[in-house]
């Protein structure tokens, strides 16, 4: 480039002089004459013959310029000089400054000049403003829709409510009466009873429901079912008579008691003649609840048998290595807590449990026995736990006759029991049963029948199957410091 401009510059000269001296020698010219017409002509030329190197420098700073940025040239020369507010300033400014040169045009320039400075003075502002952060710009994008995997279709819930369609709004009641927190305190409250935490449970909307009906699911499978009247009162006789207020009468659907669905205005008067008043997600939560004491073994999964032993002290640590898994598997301390909740005796006391089972686990392998021991090991738990008021234990004794019937009627040797008694013996036992306890409920007591530690198992598992509520514990199950008090025989 240093070269071509030297001699760019020689020739200029020497065309200047020569041309001098052709005016003046050749062509009679004065010699200021001769030295104004070819300096002229050899200016001219030399600007002539730099427009083809103008054009290649043009287009070579096209090229640069052009490098890097997508689409044609045409486009990347709008985009950088167009939306470039100091480039558009510049050519403002230049367009003025020609525009004032004596014999230019003045109003092409002038336009030219104002039309690119309000450009520039546009960009700047929008300069100015803040720039979106990378956290705003991810948020703006639309999001690819992820299409949910298959598997999760397997998944099921353990809880599960659905509700109607006037029901969704117990989940953001405005009086503070969420449904969802009566749920939570709900949870709360049988992990303190029963000694394990209940699992989530889910809330869904159910279209095929009635549009003020529920219905309450464990493990996918229908539980209980009912139905609520938002704005109403449910109130109830604890005696079990039918409610004398106007309103709509049905069925509790917890207990099945008679209920009636009242209006916000009866509450006063409800109240005077001693009714029970329930309100709408109160009655929901106090249906889960007995579905969900009814279902607890099913809900202590193996998993959660596992969370409760990690949750046990340091000091619980030591007997758990001892024993699991080389006395008892987690398995089998699974099926001995079940059949514990089962009968809703709380598991909270874990430690007893496992002290129990590690004394009975080493002589049997069986589920029976072993519940039977660990059983005895919480006899103050369960003296406590069924005392009345005045602090001693009801119990209904069972015969000596009927201890013998259930001892004769086991079938199998060793620890493989199986009751065989005759179905007419059976109903009669049951009759017996049923007697018994409605004439003591009808004193209001809520008695427990203890039977001999051999036949309890083989009693329960026939009582449960007409009186679940009703209680039965062996001998070795009172504690020695217990008070009991007897209010008949079977």
């Amino acid at each position: 480039m240093r070269g071509d401009a030297v001699a760019g510059l020689i020739i200029t000269f020497i065309n200047a002089i020569g041309g001098i001296l052709i005016g003046t020698l050749q062509h009679g010219m004065p010699a200021m004459d001769a030295a104004n017409t070819y300096v002229q002509l050899t200016i001219g030329d030399g600007l002539v013959t730099q427009v083809p190197a103008i054009i290649i420098s043009i287009a070579a700073g096209f090229l640069v310029s052009k490098a890097g940025v997508e689409g044609t040239a045409d486009k990347a020369l709008v985009t950088q000089l167009a939306t470039n507010p100091v480039s558009l300033g510049v050519v403002s400014g230049a367009a003025g400054l020609i525009g004032l040169i004596p014999g230019m045009p003045l109003i092409p320039f002038a336009a030219l000049a104002i039309g690119s400075g309000f450009m520039a003075w546009r960009l700047g502002r929008e300069r100015l403003k803040p720039q979106p952060t990378a956290e705003e710009l991810d948020a703006a994008k639309p999001q690819p829709e992820v299409e949910e995997p298959i598997s999760n279709i397997l998944t099921i819930d353990e809880v599960k409510i659905e509700l109607g369609y006037s029901l969704l709004a117990l989940i953001n009641d405005l009086e503070g009466r969420r449904l969802t927190d009566q749920i939570k305190a709900l949870r709360r409250s049988l992990a303190q009873e029963y000694g394990f935490v209940m699992p989530q449970v889910r809330i869904l909307d159910n279209m095929r429901l009635p549009t003020q009906g529920y219905a309450i699911r464990i493990k996918e499978m229908d539980a209980g079912a009912g139905e609520v009247r938002l704005g109403h009162l449910m109130a109830m006789d604890p005696a079990g008579r039918q409610v004398e207020l106007p309103g709509e009468h049905m069925k509790e659907p917890a207990f099945g008691l008679p209920a009636t669905w009242i209006e916000e205005g009866l509450r006063e008067e409800a109240t005077f003649r001693g009714y029970t008043i329930v309100d709408p997600a109160t009655v929901l939560t106090t249906h889960l609840t007995e579905i969900l004491k009814e279902n607890m073994a099913e809900l202590l999964s193996y998993g959660e048998v596992q969370k409760l032993l990690k949750e046990l002290g340091p000091e619980q640590q030591k007997l758990v290595e001892e024993l699991i898994p080389t006395v008892v598997t987690v398995t089998t301390l699974q099926r001995v807590l079940q059949s514990l909740l089962r009968e809703k005796v709380s598991i909270r006391d874990l430690p007893a449990i496992l002290e129990g089972l590690a004394e009975a686990a080493p002589h049997t392998t069986s589920v029976t026995t072993l519940v039977e021991h660990v059983r005895a090991r919480l006899a103050r738990q369960l003296c406590w736990q069924h005392q009345g008021g005045d602090g001693a234990v009801p119990i209904v004794t069972l015969s000596p006759e009927w201890e013998n019937a259930f001892a004769e009627s086991l079938v199998g040797g060793g620890e493989d029991k199986q009751l065989a008694m005759a179905p007419s013996r059976l109903q009669d036992f049951i009759r017996a049963v049923r007697d018994t306890f409605e004439r003591i409920a009808m004193s209001g007591e809520n008695a427990v029948l203890l039977t001999g530690p051999q036949t309890r198992p083989y009693v329960r598992s026939i009582i449960e199957r007409f009186r679940g509520q009703t209680v039965v514990m062996s001998q070795n199950e009172i504690h020695p410091k217990a008070r009991l008090r007897t209010l008949g025989q079977v």
